[in-house]
C-alpha cells in the first residue's frame, strides 16, 4: 500500500496491541498481542517492520535463537512485501509459521481491515 497511511481505526488497534504486548507479564500473552499487531500491520511497511523488530526483541529476551533468526529474515522482507502487496493475509509473523503461509484471520481483525 505504497503512499497509503494506516487508517486511524487500524492504527488505534495496532497501537493498543503493541502496548498490550509490552505490558503483558506472561510471555505467551506478549506473543499473542504481537501476532495480532502483525496481522493488522501487514499492509503498511513501517508498522509491519516495527512489529517484527518487537518480535525480534522478545525472541532475544527469551533466548530463542530460532525465533530470533527467523525475525531477522522477516525484518528484511517485511517492508518490501508490504510495499508490493505481497504478504500472506492472517499470517501471525512467527518463525514457526511459513513466511508465505496465509492463515485464517481472527474475525475482529478481519472486520477492522475490511472496513478500510
Amino acid at each position: 500500500m505504497i503512499g497509503r497511511r494506516m487508517p486511524a481505526l487500524v492504527r488505534a488497534a495496532y497501537t493498543a496491541e503493541m502496548i498490550a504486548a509490552r505490558a503483558a507479564a506472561d510471555p505467551a500473552a506478549r506473543w499473542r498481542h504481537l501476532e495480532r499487531a502483525h496481522i493488522l500491520s501487514q499492509p503498511w511497511a513501517w508498522p509491519h517492520t516495527r512489529n517484527h523488530i518487537s518480535m525480534l526483541a522478545l525472541a532475544i529476551v527469551q533466548r530463542d535463537r530460532r525465533e530470533a533468526l527467523g525475525q531477522v529474515v522477516r525484518i528484511i522482507v517485511a517492508a518490501p512485501g508490504s510495499a508490493l502487496g505481497r504478504y500472506p493475509e492472517g499470517n501471525t509473523g512467527r518463525t514457526r509459521v511459513g513466511l508465505t503461509q496465509p492463515m485464517p484471520m481472527p474475525a475482529d481483525l478481519a472486520a477492522l481491515l475490511a472496513s478500510t
